[in-house]
Parts: structure tokens; sequence; C-alpha cells
């Protein structure tokens, strides 16, 4: 009886068990953080790089306010106050899933088609592949310089806005991630459009380094009604400084970047969907 169980069971081909897209990111990700904490000495180089070759952006902000007193009528705690706050934003997506942009690639050389076999979402596959803890340098600087713009801006604080400074930067971070996303899945038809995406995402970071008021009306109202990246930093960061939004808004906008994160997921969500049902291999 015994042999005829084990041959039953040799007999049949049992579908491996589906792992979730979080549990699977976890686990790839752990694996690389293991790999890269083997030679700790190269991590700390690579991560203190990191931090000063995004920290240069910052530099540029303090050589330009060496000259101007203002920009746009903001000072210059206000800005690094902005700074801070989309760079931390655009660190926690980059580190997640800074590695979708290279989807393209495996688009072309189809090795995508090996991942589309494991019992692993793609997605969860392709962000957590090579995962790089050294992005942490960039999460870190941003925050260095959001807390030290909170010190010594003179802020009139209520628990409102208290509560507005994290959810901006988780807000945000959600918001970069779905841009990150919807870019990767329009690879699956351009195939060569890193560029392009990166100019949403890198470009859109350092856009919202700087006041809107410095911008055309149109460019502002087009990253509020079309791209939403003023939710990441510019709606909710003017309610904290009490400043008035260039764009006519009421003041309850400044609380829905939640929202407008979890629409954008789902977008994003839908259009990963999409591309991924499109591929057919290399050459598709």
């Amino acid at each position: 009886m015994a042999e005829v169980e084990e041959s039953g069971a040799a007999g049949f081909a049992v579908e491996p068990k589906r792992v979730s897209g979080l549990a699977a990111f976890r686990m790839i990700a752990a694996m690389w953080i293991r790999s890269t904490m083997t030679y700790r000495f190269s991590f700390t180089m690579t991560l203190l790089a990191n931090f000063l070759v995004t920290f240069f952006d910052f530099v540029v902000i303090l050589l330009m306010f060496a000259q101007v007193d203002g920009l746009g009528g903001y000072d210059f705690a206000e800005v690094a106050f902005l700074y801070g706050a989309t760079s931390s934003a655009f660190g926690l997506a980059d580190l997640a899933l800074g590695q979708v942009a290279r989807i393209g690639s495996r688009v072309r050389d189809g090795t995508l088609d090996t991942l589309l076999v494991r019992p692993v979402p793609v997605l969860a596959q392709v962000a957590a592949d090579r995962f790089a803890l050294r992005r942490l340098g960039r999460v870190s600087q941003g925050l260095l310089v959001l807390v030290w713009s909170l010190v010594i801006l003179d802020i009139d604080w209520t628990v409102l806005k208290v509560c507005v400074v994290p959810m901006m930067l988780l807000s945000g971070g959600v918001i970069f991630g779905a841009v990150m996303v919807a870019g990767a899945a329009f690879q699956f038809w351009a195939r060569d459009a890193a560029e392009v995406v990166s100019s949403f995402t890198y470009g859109g970071n350092t856009m919202l380094q700087y006041p809107p008021t410095i911008f055309a009306r149109e460019m502002v109202r087009g990253v509020t009604f079309v791209l939403p990246l003023a939710f990441v930093n510019w709606l909710p960061a003017l309610y904290v400084l009490g400043r008035p939004y260039p764009v006519d808004l009421p003041q309850f906008t400044a609380f829905l970047p939640p929202v407008v994160a979890a629409l954008c997921a789902l977008l994003a969500g839908v259009c990963w969907r999409a591309g991924l049902r499109s591929y057919r291999s290399t050459g598709s």
C-alpha cells in the first residue's frame, strides 16, 4: 500500500505553492542584503558614496542661496524643507522599486521568461532583484536635511501639521513608486524607455525640490491634475509652512496625498498587468 501511495504521489505533478508578493520580496531582498553584508567595508564605502553623491543636489541649493536671499518668495529653510521631503520620499521609492527600471532590458533579451515560470509575482521578483541597500544613503541624506530644516523653521505647529509630515513622506514614496511601476509597464511596449521614465521620476524629484512659484502655472497644473507629483510634497508642505498654493485649491487637498497615492498605486497595478499580459517573450 505504501508503494502504491508513493508511486501515486510520484505519478502526479504537484503544483508548487504560490508565494505572496510581499513575502517573496522580503526573501529575495534579504538574500541580496546578506550577500552585500558579506563585504561590510565595501558596503560602507558605497553607502557613503551614495550619500555624498545625492548630497550634491543640496549643494546646488546651498550655492544658489549664497548669492540670493530668496527663491520665488521662499527662504533657504523653506526650500530645504521641500528638498528634504521629496528626497526622502523618492529615496524610499527608489530603495523598494528602483530596480523595476531594468524591466526593459529583460524584455529585450528574454530573461523575463525565467521569472514567469516561478510561482511568485513577477513584480516582486523584478523589484527585489539585486536589492541595493546602498540606496539608504539617499534616504538618510534626505531625512537629515528634512529634520534640520524643521529645526530652523519657525512653524506654528498643530497636531494636524505634525501628522502631515510623516504622511507626506509615506504617501510621496507610494506616488513615486507608482510612477516607477507604470513606467516599467510602459517598457513592455516601448522596450527601451528607461530614460523617458527617469524624466518623470528623477526629473520630478528635482522639480519638487524647488518652490512651485518659480514654475509656469501650466506646469504646476500639470503636476497637480495630470501627473499628481504635487501631492508628494508641494501641497502638504505648503500647508505646514502656511503658504498659499499657486493654483487655487481648497485647504483640505493638503490631506489628500494618501488618497492620491492609493489611486496611483491602483492605476499602476492595472498598467503593470496590462503590460505583462502583452508580453510574448523576446522579439514580441
